[in-house]
């Protein structure tokens, strides 16, 4: 094992809102304070009485999803804690995934693709 799933992340134009409609259907705490996240404007946080977590991502011109057309994918991204980022960036590397944002890692979180291109984030436990 090399990572553990932290929360799955939904691209939306008003992460509040995305929240509260989650929060209403699965019960749980929006914006609960989490030492992993900085909520603002832009993230937003949903942990659900099963223990999982939602987060939602502002993305300014969002295009929704138009299910079934491939025109228009599902939009999500994981976040995968990790306690050493450079050991399980080989690891992922080497099962076939693409560093896709190689920023310095001092904000705590590199993007990679999976082998079908669907981006996932390796977080600094």
């Amino acid at each position: 094992m090399i990572a553990e799933l932290q929360c799955v992340v939904l691209d939306c134009p008003d992460p509040l809102k995305l929240a509260e409609f989650y929060g209403a259907l699965l019960g749980g705490d929006v914006n609960r304070p989490d030492r992993r996240w900085s909520l603002d404007a832009h993230w937003a946080t949903l942990h659900t009485p099963s223990g999982g977590v939602l987060a939602f991502q502002q993305v300014l011109d969002h295009q929704p999803p138009r299910w079934p057309d491939p025109a228009r994918p599902q939009q999500a991204h994981l976040d995968l804690a990790v306690a050493d980022l450079d050991r399980a960036q080989e690891e992922v590397l080497a099962l076939g995934a693409t560093l896709l944002d190689d920023t310095p890692d001092a904000r705590g979180w590199r993007v990679y693709a999976d082998p079908a291109g669907h981006p996932f984030c390796l977080i600094r436990d």
